[in-house]
């Protein structure tokens, strides 16, 4: 793949990236079913907050996203609990599962449907930046106060489903489906906008 290509892939996926919290209540089973590097897809809307406070439930979908849209824009409700939505067909990679006692966080983010094959078979220093920025809200965030907001039977009800699989586990979208290539190791120097492919990162980001 050219260098422009990766430039363009990885421009729509990460330029302009926030945090999103979804909470839930999941059984292990279900959990289970989710593993790190996993491609997964989510076929109806996405709602989620950009409120972060303590876990509601004993699972937390932290989703990256670029492309969230601010429902506050058309319902100024929606300011109360920092509604954001993705359309549906959202297509997420598993960065991160991380568990401390008996609370979960899947770390997600959100990317573009060109982008799956390259996006399964390949690192990049971004994916390990965030992570690492995910798993330290989690272990801040987990045992803090909840945001009332965020604790309505309507806002519940809205995030109560797992993303990417029906509520008897099987998961929409088979990543196994996806070609296998070579693994890659992608780093990118945000400055700059370079690519490397496959070699070892020399620059610090953010």
């Amino acid at each position: 793949m050219k260098n422009a290509r990766l430039k363009a892939i990885y421009n729509e996926t990460f330029s302009g990236l926030k945090l999103f919290y979804r909470d839930t209540n999941l059984s292990d089973h279900l959990i289970s079913n989710y593993k790190i590097g996993q491609i997964i897809q989510e076929k109806g809307f996405t709602d989620m907050s950009s409120l972060g406070g303590g876990l509601s439930g004993n699972l937390r979908f932290l989703i990256a996203s670029a492309h969230a849209k601010d429902l506050s824009k058309f319902n100024p409700d929606s300011v109360k609990n920092g509604h954001f939505l993705l359309d549906s067909i959202a297509y997420f990679k598993v960065l991160d599962i991380q568990k401390i006692d008996n609370k979960t966080q899947i770390f997600l983010l959100n990317i573009p449907d060109n982008s799956l094959t390259l996006l399964k078979n390949s690192t990049s220093n971004l994916e390990e930046e965030i992570t690492e920025k995910a798993r330290k809200k989690f272990t801040d965030k987990r045992n803090t106060p909840l945001i009332p907001e965020l604790q309505t039977e309507n806002w519940k009800e809205r995030t109560k489903s797992p993303l990417g699989m029906h509520e008897n586990g099987e998961m929409f979208f088979d990543d196994s489906k996806i070609k296998n290539e070579s693994p890659k190791r992608i780093d990118i120097n945000i400055a700059e906008r370079k690519i490397e492919i496959n070699k070892k990162p020399w620059w610090q980001i953010w």
